[in-house]
């Protein structure tokens, strides 16, 4: 794969800075597993960040849908937990910058992701008792539109 041509046929003059790559669990998965049907594409793309002008980034949350992916996929063969671990650690950790929705600890994820998904099909309304997590962790353009009950 061309760094030059970055999947969509868009160019990019990468020799003039830094081009920023974002990889979706589903790639991350593939290059893992040597028997993955997309195991040689997802390579290639990954490989291109030994380029010093591309930069790698994934979602925090691949990293744990990439553990349970790959430990209850029916790979063969079977990839084991402590052989998923190493996959993330050794291959996919050192190379990709992981970046959070926000910086929120234990169930706040799910409050960040709600409002997102409701703003996605123009709801008019999101109801909730949860309102004030909410209204701090949605878009500001959609908090207007965030009801208690």
């Amino acid at each position: 794969m061309n760094p030059g041509k970055l999947g969509t046929g868009k160019s990019w003059d990468y020799e003039s800075g830094t081009v920023k790559l974002f990889f979706d669990t589903s790639v991350l998965v593939a290059a893992s597993v040597s028997g993955h049907p997309d195991n040689s594409q997802a390579l290639a793309a990954i490989s291109l960040l030994r380029t010093d002008s591309l930069q790698g980034f994934m979602s925090r949350h691949s990293i744990a849908e990439a553990y349970a992916i790959l430990t209850s996929a029916p790979f063969i063969p079977r990839v084991q937990p402590a052989q998923a671990l190493m996959i993330l650690e050794q291959n996919l950790l050192p190379i990709l910058q992981s970046v959070a929705l926000f910086n929120g600890r234990s169930g706040r994820i799910y409050d960040a992701l709600i409002p997102h998904c409701a703003q996605k099909v123009h709801c008019d309304r999101l109801y909730t008792f949860n309102f004030k997590d909410f209204r701090a962790l949605a878009p500001p353009e959609f908090q207007a539109h965030i009801v208690s009950l």
